[in-house]
C-alpha cells in the first residue's frame, strides 16, 4: 500500500511531462513557425547585439587552437623549424618566459580596453542618450579587439601548460610559441587601432551617421520600390470592408512590454487554421500593459466563401473554430514582447535614436544646436526615402496552393485552368502601420518642440520641409509638410526673443510655403536669403563695380 501513492505520483508526472512535450511539439512545429528564417535572423541579431558573443567565440577559438598546434608540433620536423627565420628556437625556459609575458601583457591590455569602453559608454549615455548605448555595445570592431586579447590569453595559458622541462621525446612546442608571438604583435597593433576607432566613434557626426543608416535599413525592409498590382487587387476584396461586422474575440496581451516582433506568416497560418481574420490594433514598438486588448479575432460567418468544399482550388475549404487554448499559445509565438525597447525592425525606434541625439544637443547642459541641425538633415534623408517608396500594406492574405490533382490532366487543360481560374486570396491578418505624418511628428516634430527658442534649428526644419517636397508623390504628403511649417512658424512666434528673429523665421516660412504650393517646385532650387543679407549683397555688388 505504501508504494501505490509513489507509483501514482510518478504516473502523474510522466503524464504531465508527455502532455507538455506534445504541446511543445505542436507549438514549435514548422507549420506554425512559418517565419523560421526571420526568427533565426532575429536570434542572430540578438547574439551579435550582446557584448559577450564575439569575445566568447574568440576564447573558444584560442582554446581549440592550442591543442591543435601543439599536436602539429609533435609531428613536425625540428630541423625544418630552425630553417624558418622568424620561428622560435629557444629552450623550455625561454619559451615559458615568453608565454608568461604574453599572457600577462594581453590580460592587462584587455582590462585597459574594457575600462576605456566603460568610460566611453558613460560619456555616450550622458551626451547622446541611453538608447544609443546599444550602438556602442554592438560595435563589432570593439568586440573583436577584446576577443583577440582574451583569446590570446587563453591560448597562451594552454600552450604554457604543454611546455615540459624534461620531455626529451617531444621538446618545446616551437610552432605554438611562434604563433603566440605573432598574436602578441597583432594584439599590439589592435590596441592602436582600438584607440583610434574609439576616438572616431564618439564623434557626434559618426553617431548620427550610424543611427541614420540603421533607420534606412529598416525603411528599405518595410517600404518597397514598387507597388504590387496583385496585392492591390486583393485589397478590393469584400472582406476588407465587412470583416469588422463578424463575431469578434478580443486578443489580450500576455504580458506588459514593448511589441518588438510580429511574425506575419505565422499569424496568417493561425488565422487560416481557425477560419478567421486577426486584426492587431498595436503597431510595432508600441508599449502595452498586462491584459490590454491589442487586437481582435474575427470569425468567418456561416455564408463565407471559405466554407465551400474543395473543388478546383486546393486548401480553400476551412472549418471555422472558436479560439481555444492552443490558439492562444500559438498566438503568443506570433508576437514578441520585451520588457524594454530593444533593437528590431521598428522604423520609429531607429528614427527615435537620431531624434534623441538632437534633443540631448538642445538641452541647456550641452547646448549644441549644430548637432541638432545635423540630426534634422539625417532625418530628412530618411523621410525622403519613405516619401518615394510604397508604404507597407496593413492587409495580409492567405493564398491557397494550386491543386496537386492537376498532375493527372494534360498540359492543355492545365493552361486553360490557369488562364480562366481567378486567383483566390483570403484575408487573414490586418496590422496597424504608422503613417508618414506620424513619423514626421515623432522625429522632426519632436525636435521642433525642443527647439522653440533656437532660430538656427527652426530654420533648418523649414529647409527640411522644402527638401522633403522634392520627394512628395501625392497631395496628402504636401499637406503634411504645410501643417508642419505652420507649427514651426507658430513655435518661433511664441518663443523667439527678438522681433527681428521672428520676422526672419516668418519670411523663410512664407517662402517655403510658396515653394511647396508651386506647381514647378520640383524643377526649381530653393534658397532663402534674409532681407538683411540681400541688402548687404547689393551693397557689395555696387562697390565692386
Amino acid at each position: 500500500m505504501s508504494k501505490d501513492p509513489k507509483t501514482s505520483l510518478l504516473k502523474q508526472i510522466l503524464t504531465a511531462v508527455k502532455h507538455r512535450l506534445r504541446q511543445f511539439l505542436q507549438l514549435w512545429s514548422l507549420q506554425n513557425l512559418t517565419n523560421l528564417p526571420e526568427r533565426l535572423k532575429n536570434l542572430w541579431q540578438q547574439l551579435l547585439g550582446s557584448y559577450w558573443f564575439i569575445p566568447t567565440a574568440c576564447v573558444l577559438v584560442g582554446i581549440l587552437l592550442a591543442p591543435i598546434l601543439v599536436t602539429i608540433d609533435e609531428h613536425f620536423d625540428r630541423e625544418t623549424v630552425r630553417e624558418i627565420s622568424f620561428a622560435f628556437t629557444g629552450d623550455d625556459q625561454a619559451a615559458r618566459a615568453i608565454m608568461t609575458a604574453i599572457a600577462g601583457a594581453v590580460l592587462g591590455v584587455a582590462g585597459t580596453t574594457f575600462s576605456i569602453t566603460i568610460a566611453v559608454l558613460s560619456m555616450a549615455s550622458s551626451q547622446f542618450g541611453p538608447r544609443l548605448l546599444r550602438n556602442f555595445l554592438t560595435d563589432t570592431p570593439n568586440q573583436f579587439v577584446l576577443g583577440a586579447f582574451i583569446g590570446t590569453f587563453s591560448y597562451s595559458l594552454l600552450v604554457l601548460k604543454s611546455i615540459h622541462k624534461y620531455d626529451v621525446a617531444f621538446g618545446v612546442p616551437q610552432l605554438s610559441v611562434t604563433f603566440a608571438i605573432i598574436m602578441a604583435i597583432i594584439c599590439a597593433l589592435l590596441l592602436v587601432y582600438f584607440v583610434q576607432h574609439m576616438v572616431h566613434a564618439i564623434q557626434a557626426s559618426h553617431v548620427i551617421h550610424g543611427a541614420s543608416n540603421e533607420a534606412l535599413r529598416n525603411i528599405h525592409y518595410w517600404y518597397k520600390d514598387s507597388c504590387e498590382i496583385q496585392h492591390q487587387r486583393d485589397v478590393t476584396h469584400h472582406d476588407v470592408e465587412h470583416f469588422q461586422s463578424w463575431t469578434a474575440t478580443a486578443i489580450i496581451a500576455p504580458s506588459s512590454g514593448y511589441l518588438q516582433q510580429i511574425y506575419i506568416e505565422s499569424l496568417i497560418t493561425l488565422a487560416q487554421d481557425y477560419g478567421g481574420v486577426v486584426q492587431l490594433h498595436t503597431s510595432l514598438g508600441q508599449f502595452v500593459t498586462d491584459k490590454n486588448v491589442i487586437g481582435h479575432f474575427y470569425q468567418h460567418p456561416a455564408d463565407h466563401d471559405s466554407h465551400l468544399q474543395k473543388t478546383k482550388t486546393s486548401g480553400l475549404a476551412i472549418i471555422p473554430r472558436a479560439p481555444d487554448g492552443l490558439f492562444w499559445q500559438r498566438l503568443n509565438t506570433c508576437i514578441h514582447l520585451e520588457s524594454q525597447s530593444v533593437h528590431s525592425n521598428d522604423i520609429a525606434y531607429s528614427l527615435g535614436q537620431v531624434t534623441e541625439v538632437a534633443v540631448r544637443a538642445l538641452s541647456p547642459g550641452i547646448n549644441d544646436p549644430k548637432t541638432a541641425v545635423n540630426c534634422v538633415q539625417s532625418l530628412t534623408t530618411c523621410l525622403s526615402v519613405m516619401f518615394q517608396r510604397q508604404p507597407p500594406s496593413p492587409y495580409h492574405f492567405y493564398t491557397p496552393p494550386h491543386d496537386q490533382n492537376d498532375s493527372d490532366r494534360n498540359n492543355q487543360e492545365k493552361s486553360d485552368i490557369l488562364v480562366n481560374q481567378q486567383r483566390v486570396a483570403i484575408l487573414a491578418v490586418v496590422t496597424k502601420n504608422p503613417t508618414i505624418a506620424a513619423f514626421i511628428d515623432t522625429s522632426l516634430g519632436e525636435i521642433r518642440r525642443y527647439a522653440t527658442a533656437d532660430l538656427m534649428v527652426l530654420k533648418a526644419l523649414c529647409q527640411a520641409m522644402t527638401d522633403l517636397n522634392y520627394a512628395c508623390v501625392n497631395n496628402a504628403q504636401q499637406q503634411t509638410l504645410l501643417h508642419e511649417l505652420t507649427l514651426i512658424e507658430r513655435a518661433g512666434e511664441e518663443n523667439l526673443s527678438y522681433e527681428e528673429l521672428i520676422t526672419d523665421l516668418k519670411a523663410m516660412s512664407n517662402e517655403a510655403r510658396q515653394f511647396i504650393h508651386s506647381n514647378n517646385a520640383k524643377h526649381q532650387h530653393f534658397e532663402y536669403i534674409s532681407q538683411f543679407d540681400a541688402q548687404i549683397n547689393k551693397t557689395l555688388q555696387r562697390q565692386s563695380r
